[in-house]
Order: C-alpha cells, then structure tokens, then sequence
C-alpha cells in the first residue's frame, strides 16, 4: 500500500467477540445457555459464551450499572452465524421448547435470520449464510432484502437429533449498531477502518464489511438514538481479527496519519472508540 492510499480493512478480517455490560449475569444463562446452546463458563464477574472452542459473547456483571437510556446509541443486535441450515432449524425447535419467543424471522435474500431479545433486552440475531454463488451483486454492492421467512419449512431442516449445543463453525457473523450520525459512523467505519460499503438499500441504515462479505457491520438510526453508549448496560466493544500483526500495525499507520485521536496501542492489538463511544477492539488472529 502507498503511503498516501487510502486504508482498506483486510479481506479475511472478521468480527470476532463482542463484550455486553449486564446486570445479572444469571438470569441471562438460561437464554443464552439453555435456549440458544452457546456454553457458558464463568470467570469472576464474567461469563464467557463459546461455541466449541471459540469465544464469541462475554457478558461483564455490574449490578450498579443503569438500564440503557432509550436516546443511547449502542447495540441494536449481535448476530450469532451458525454454519447449515440444519443448525439454524436446531436453534428454532429448542426455541419452541423455550420461554423465549421470537421478535422476528427473515429472509434477506444472502442470508436466513432468526431474531430476539435476551431478558436485558439486547437484541441476538442468529442466522445461516446462503452460498454466496447464490448471491445477486450490483457492481461492488450486494443485494439484499427482508422478506418473511417460513418456520415451518425451517424446523423441517433441523437435524432431529437431540442437539442442544451450537456446533463447531458458529462465529460472531456481525454486530449491527444504532447510531446518532451516518455520516459520522460511515466516517469512521469506512475511513479510518478501511471496511467496504456493502449496501445502502435500507432507508437511514448503512451496511459494511471487510472484503466483499455482506456485512460485518450493520449502523442505522431508526431509532432515533441522540446520546453515546456510556456506562450503563448494553454493549461494551467488539473486535476484529485482521490476519497478522502486520496488518494490525498498518491499520495503526494509517490512523495515526489522519491524526487519529483516542486510538490505545496495547501489545499487538489497538482498541479504538466508534463516534458514539463503543469500543472497536482489533487484534491479530490466535
């Protein structure tokens, strides 16, 4: 890369976990443990939620912490990808069995999406990629759509074991913000973290990623958030996982040559503040 161009986020980075500030972190087990099958092991005031081997969500008790201000900007979902179909029809029939109703389900054309809230109010998302041979590109943008999405069709997937984990493969697909200002959040998303703008279909939303994925991140202000994420409940940052320290390093160059500010050198990792004060972790992989 030139020492003038541009900075564009690796094609292979990816989200990897995303921190939420909770207060109970007991009553929030039976959601993401029992229902939604993610394992759960606690570490002090932590709880750390894994799919295999894999870290995806940390949830960090703080009894005092406030509710989140209904003006704050913060999480509008996390979206938990499992890797078939048969894995996303285990997800709805252990629902089925569960007190935890959906808020919605999709059908977004690259993708099949199952929605909730969990008992804090943190919106989840779990959702299957199509193959992306089956995606429809409009020059450098990828379509995409919500159209509804049948359940009953989507239980007859399910593998019919007696699967209550998520399986191996399960990754933290993307994190989906609100936000006060596109403008704002397009700025740092797209020019100083280098992602892609995937599609801008969505009415007062803006959807970006590294490479030519259909999001990593999604950022809308439906609504109408005004106020930062601060102290109180909801989330805390998430992470990239560039490829290699070098490419973690150049991220570093290039922020520190748009004289960016707020931006902590910590080994070999950088952790950064969004414009609405949610943390941006970004690290190599392992």
């Amino acid at each position: 890369m030139r020492p003038d161009a541009p900075y564009s986020m690796p094609a292979a980075a990816h989200p990897g976990r995303i921190a939420l500030r909770v207060g109970d972190v007991d009553t929030l087990v039976p959601f993401y443990g029992d229902a939604l099958g993610l394992d759960v092991t606690h570490t002090g005031a932590t709880a750390r939620l894994s799919a295999g081997d894999t870290p995806l969500v940390l949830l960090d008790e703080d009894p005092d912490a406030p509710a989140r201000p209904r003006d704050a900007a913060g999480l509008f979902h996390l979206a938990l990808r499992v890797p078939s179909r048969a894995a996303l029809g285990d997800v709805l029939t252990r629902l089925d069995d569960s007190p935890f109703s959906l808020s919605g389900a999709s059908d977004h054309l690259v993708s099949e999406a199952l929605y909730l809230h969990d008992p804090e109010g943190n919106g989840v998302e779990v959702y299957r990629d199509r193959p992306r041979d089956e995606w429809t590109f409009r020059g450098d943008r990828v379509e995409m759509d919500t159209l509804s999405l049948d359940l009953d069709v989507l239980r007859d997937a399910a593998t019919g074991a007696s699967a209550d984990r998520l399986p191996g493969g399960t990754d933290l697909g993307h994190v989906h913000l609100e936000v006060s200002s596109l403008e704002d959040a397009r700025a740092f998303y797209v020019d100083t973290l280098g992602l892609n703008v995937r599609t801008e279909s969505y009415q007062g939303a803006l959807f970006v990623a590294a490479g030519d994925y259909h999001h990593h991140v999604g950022l809308n202000t439906w609504n109408a958030r005004r106020t930062p994420a601060g102290d109180h409940r909801g989330v805390e940052w998430f992470e990239f996982l560039l490829p290699d320290e070098a490419a973690v390093d150049a991220l570093a160059e290039s922020v520190g040559r748009a004289g960016g500010r707020g931006v902590e050198r910590n080994g070999d990792s950088l952790r950064l503040t969004d414009p609405d004060g949610v943390g941006v972790h970004v690290r190599p992989t392992g």
